[in-house]
């Protein structure tokens, strides 16, 4: 069973913090820390593969929990979201702080990175303000020994009155110990005497001069000095969380609300404002961790981040910082597109051999024509092509982009591009949630959740379509194969594509610093947030967990999503291109219908069409122009692209053409995996079409300015 009203309280359904439990003796643990401090790692070494991942019901954070057992004890591990603080800034400090009030866990492992554990105390005081039973995990040892950092994990468990324990979570080291400590926190065996920070005597006078009336009705099911506290404050996202969990509104207590008014009164008295008592209490905490820190860490090296630094600035300069950057992303996307190659093919080969055996069948069964065309040539050959050309670049792409996350050089990205989407009033982690769109414009939605403001998260999710994911790479590297790097050989024609590739990516990026600037001065008006981005150390990444976990969390989950849209897709594209009307499919009725338009944009009916019919899958937008040119049944491919060159010149194509395809390729509606990912993450059909609207009007116009310009230049 789970968590459940009577158990917690009815709020904590309300939050989302259904935590289940195949046994009543189950003891729930919260893994808390930093982000970057290897908590999830932690948390994957003990629950390995019995572990599952889900989102809050009504709120844009993802959670993972899993089973573990230890000395014949079992644990439910909860990794909840990671924080810097608990004051709710953001959705995932308001999650974790909502699980360790109202979650109930029987322990809360707070891990902390040893290479910077000063920063990490932070909040560990602050969650033990609010329940005493703690472990403290001092992770990444190994590093910090590295870096010369001696840390007295005795004398810090003695200053902060919980247990402590080192671990090298990479390598398992110390999680056996972690977990003795965890059970005896959890069977409240363990000796604890939890530090309390102490305040100003002014403060310390306000929190107890309300305490008495809160703790009757908290009745000790939360911390009533931490809750004293924090409506001193003024929180108003816990007050909210406490109505619910408790179902009564403290504020509506009056002799809590004038316990609260003296208390303030008091406070003013004192010459303690709104603003200046937060600071006194953020404060108080950062002294109190800079003291335990100087007793209990030496550093051995004065600069003991030396090679980091050095590295650090060449990544992030001003000078090198950008051009570093493009040259990996054209390192990266030549590892992609020249990997992807071969096994694409094989996987066709093998798809479509199935194919060949489907087709067999029906036709030892004597199905109509009516029933195999759709199933077989329609929905499974879809399928078909949908799986070949995307799993093989996501199965390189995703690893390679998780690599550089796992090694520390991400969050540089951030950094390197903040001052220009800060300059489009948008939020720097823009960049992380462009950057994931490469590899599919649906996971670049999903990672806009770590951006705190919704303004600026509507902004991300807006924009992120004008990256291309890694279905418009077959149909650009195609054409700038066939139209732009033909006349090369070897070596040369694959670097040509690739240099060509990341120039209209460098465009793509540039549409999203400008398009976010237009949004940030019309429909979503504001100031850029500040936020904080820590760059973690650069580490040497795990290559077999990161291909593991990317595959299995990214890529077949990408992937899976896409199949989904594209067979009814299929279903669709063979009626359109078998069923005549007037001795012409359906499909040339569309595309002349079309064909007006599209050539004021530099195109013609029949690619519109195949771009229309292409929304569950940008990846069959190809073979649909190719139908449609040899007025096939069906999807097809030709051998070479040389015969595919032969046929787009035959049917009018230009190197016009071939541009506008491009550009409206890296302007224009999102997919339909893609689609369906805005809708739920933003929960309004309003902004799912606006997501729709301003990259395909975009397209459009670009497209058009450009076709016409030529046109009048007469350079076509």
């Amino acid at each position: 069973m789970g968590l459940t009203c009577n158990s917690t309280g009815t709020g904590i359904l309300n939050c989302g913090l259904l935590i289940e439990k195949k046994t009543q003796s189950d003891k729930i643990v919260a893994l808390a820390g930093n982000p970057n401090v290897g908590k999830s790692t932690v948390f994957n070494n003990l629950t390995g593969l019995n572990q599952h991942t889900g989102n809050w019901p009504g709120k844009t954070v993802t959670n993972a929990q899993g089973s573990y057992r230890h000395n014949g004890k079992s644990f439910v591990m909860v990794d909840i979201p990671g924080s810097y603080s608990l004051m709710a800034n953001s959705a995932e400090e308001e999650i974790a702080r909502d699980f360790i009030c109202f979650g109930a866990p029987d322990a809360v492992v707070v891990v902390a990175d040893a290479t910077c554990l000063e920063r990490n105390l932070n909040l560990v005081l602050q969650i033990l303000e609010i329940t005493d039973k703690v472990v403290l995990c001092v992770n990444l040892m190994d590093e910090a020994k590295k870096k010369k950092i001696r840390i007295d994990l005795n004398l810090l468990a003695s200053r902060l009155g919980i247990p402590v324990v080192g671990t090298s979570a990479r390598s398992g080291r110390g999680l056996g110990l972690l977990m003795d400590k965890v059970s005896s926190v959890a069977d409240n065996s363990a000796e604890t005497e939890p530090l309390s920070v102490t305040y100003d005597d002014s403060i310390e006078k306000a929190i107890s001069s309300i305490e008495t009336a809160v703790e009757k009705e908290l009745h000790g099911r939360i911390s009533s000095r931490w809750v004293s506290l924090k409506l001193l404050d003024g929180d108003k996202s816990l007050i909210r969380s406490l109505k619910d969990y408790l179902g009564c509104d403290l504020m509506q207590n009056e002799e809590i609300t004038k316990k609260i008014a003296e208390a303030k009164y008091l406070l003013e008295n004192n010459g303690i404002t709104c603003d200046r008592f937060r600071d006194m209490v953020v404060t108080k905490i950062v002294k109190t961790c800079e003291n335990i820190s100087r007793e209990t860490i030496v550093y051995e090296k004065k600069e003991y981040a030396e090679r980091d630094r050095k590295i650090d600035k060449i990544l992030t300069s001003k000078l090198t910082g950008i051009p570093i950057m493009i040259l990996l992303l054209f390192v990266v996307f030549w590892i992609t597109i020249t990997g992807a190659n071969y096994p694409s093919d094989l996987i066709a080969k093998g798809l479509f051999r199935i194919e060949g055996l489907l087709s067999e069948f029906f036709r030892d069964i004597s199905a109509p024509i009516w029933i195999s065309g759709p199933l077989v040539n329609g929905m499974y050959r879809t399928l078909a092509w949908v799986v070949s050309v995307m799993l093989p670049p996501m199965a390189i792409f995703f690893p390679l982009f998780t690599l550089l996350e796992d090694s520390g050089y991400l969050p540089r990205i951030a950094f390197n591009l903040d001052n220009l989407f800060r300059k489009a009033c948008a939020h720097g982690k823009q960049a992380l949630t462009m950057c994931m769109g490469f590899g599919c414009n649906a996971a670049g939605i999903i990672g806009c959740r770590i951006i705190d403001s919704p303004r600026e998260r509507l902004i991300a999710i807006i924009t992120n379509n004008f990256v291309p994911c890694n279905g418009r790479f077959p149909t650009l590297i195609a054409i700038i194969t066939m139209f732009f790097a033909g006349a090369m050989g070897g070596a040369l024609k694959s670097v040509i594509s690739t240099l060509t590739l990341t120039g209209v990516i460098v465009l793509g990026v540039s549409m999203t610093v400008f398009i976010s600037k237009l949004l940030s001065k019309t429909i979503l008006k504001g100031l850029p947030s500040s936020f904080h981005l820590e760059l973690p150390p650069y580490r040497r990444p795990q290559i077999g967990k990161v291909i593991i976990r990317s595959i299995l969390d990214r890529t077949l989950f990408v992937l899976g999503r896409a199949v989904v849209v594209a067979a009814p897709a299929g279903l669709i594209i063979w009626l359109l291109a078998n069923i005549d009307v007037g001795n012409i499919s359906l499909l040339a009725h569309c595309a002349g219908a079309l064909d007006p338009f599209a050539q004021l944009i530099g195109l013609d009916g029949y690619i519109l069409m195949a771009f229309i019919l292409g929304f569950p899958a940008n990846e069959i937008v190809v073979p649909i122009i190719i139908m449609s040119y040899m007025a096939a049944g069906s999807l097809t491919e030709l051998e070479s692209l040389s015969e595919l060159h032969e046929l787009f010149v035959n049917h009018g194509w230009t190197w016009l053409t071939a541009v506008c395809t491009m550009l409206f390729s890296l302007m224009h509606w999102p997919c339909g995996t893609t689609c369906l990912t805005i809708k739920k993450e933003t929960q309004s059909l309003k902004w799912t079409l606006v997501s729709f609207a301003i990259p395909t009007i975009t397209g459009i116009a670009v497209c058009m300015i450009v076709a016409n310009t030529v046109r009048l230049l007469g350079l076509v």
